[in-house]
């Protein structure tokens, strides 16, 4: 081997003992979680009982940010700070559902207590009709009943129109007009509903002379449902794969077809949904049901003719009276008014249900 050819030759260094790296992180026990959730609520009755906050909501908050905090301070010190960043966002979602829910139980849970006892059957059959303020007795058939008319006919009147301006803002819609339409759809979802009310009034009353009836209720609740209705459906439509279009059209399909036999029935769930929406609000409004129902304690099966009642006027009338007899049939009606958007969101469901494609094979 001659001499610019060298090589060199490294002696072999001793190998030091390394410890094997594992892929198992430090983890909190299963008993963690339970135990944080027992101590963080013994340190918010105790700071409750300390302070004299008389309020159990009070010590729940407290609980729920010690809860918060404590988990993030022993999840950092044991699995490490991208472990407890994980956990805490985990925590917040969580404290805020609790946070949100409480409150809808806690009325859900006072209206079927205090609710309850009034309602039978002779509640939901008969009215009001020579019942005075302070007596027992008397029901809210008549309310109930002008409360189904005057929702069924604003979704008639409200349901098409909403569903058909969406799909012309999503399937056709472009340039000045279709601006104009969202930006009017977007003002009418702040309308008050005492505005829409006032603009009824006016309008079929007062200028073209007729008189108080559950079709005007209904004109002034389809008003204030067609904007939801209208931004839903659109929302829902933008969210089906412009694919299914294509293919459609592709087969020689007319784009009326398509939009009837494809769009609709795969977003037919989040319309459906919004559809609900609209209708549990305008089922609650009280607001132009005073000023165009007018309220009646008879039975007036006929909504094109003569004052009618509804179930959110039949509670503000009772709770105004202000004795015990008005006070119980106001929680027993408010009651059958949440049963009743219950039953119509149960009804939508289902159809929803039996309606959209099918996805199995």
């Amino acid at each position: 081997m001659s001499d610019s050819q060298t090589t060199l030759i490294e002696e072999p260094r001793p190998r030091r003992s390394v410890r094997p790296a594992t892929l198992r992180q430090p983890r909190l026990p299963a008993w963690s979680r339970g135990a944080l959730l027992l101590g963080s609520a013994a340190v918010g009755i105790a700071t409750g009982l300390v302070a004299g906050l008389d309020s159990r909501i009070q010590w729940g908050l407290i609980a729920a940010l010690v809860f918060v905090g404590a988990g993030f301070a022993v999840t950092s010190a044991v699995e490490g700070r991208r472990q407890a960043v994980d956990r805490l966002a985990a925590s917040l979602v969580w404290t805020s559902f609790l946070v949100a829910v409480i409150p809808l139980a806690s009325l859900l849970w006072e209206t079927i207590a205090r609710g309850i006892p009034g309602v039978s059957w002779y509640f939901l059959t008969h009215s009001m009709n020579g019942v005075l303020s302070w007596q027992d007795g008397g029901g809210v058939y008549h309310a109930l009943l002008g409360t189904v008319e005057q929702v069924l006919l604003a979704s008639v009147i409200a349901i098409p129109i909403g569903l058909l301006t969406a799909v012309y803002l999503v399937e056709y819609g472009s340039g000045r007009l279709a601006r104009a339409i969202t930006f009017f759809v977007d003002v009418m979802t702040g309308i008050p509903s005492i505005v829409a009310g006032l603009f009824i009034l006016s309008m079929w009353i007062m200028m073209m002379g007729f008189g108080y009836s559950g079709f005007a209720g209904a004109l002034a609740l389809s008003i204030l449902m067609m904007p939801i209705v209208v931004r839903s459906t659109e929302e829902m439509l933008k969210l089906v794969p412009n694919e299914l279009r294509e293919a459609s059209l592709a087969l020689g399909i007319p784009k009326w077809r398509t939009i009837l036999k494809v769009v609709l029935p795969t977003a037919i769930g989040g319309i459906t949904t919004g559809i609900m929406l609209a209708l549990a609000r305008i089922a609650g409004e009280t607001a132009p049901i005073i000023l165009l129902v007018f309220g009646n304690n008879m039975i007036n099966g006929n909504p094109f003719e003569g004052a009618q009642s509804s179930l959110p006027l039949f509670v503000y009338e009772q709770w105004a009276f202000g004795t015990e007899s008005a006070y119980d049939r106001a929680w027993a009606a408010a009651l059958v008014l949440i049963a009743f958007v219950m039953i119509l969101n149960l009804v939508a469901r289902a159809i929803a249900r039996w309606k959209a494609p099918k996805t199995g094979r």
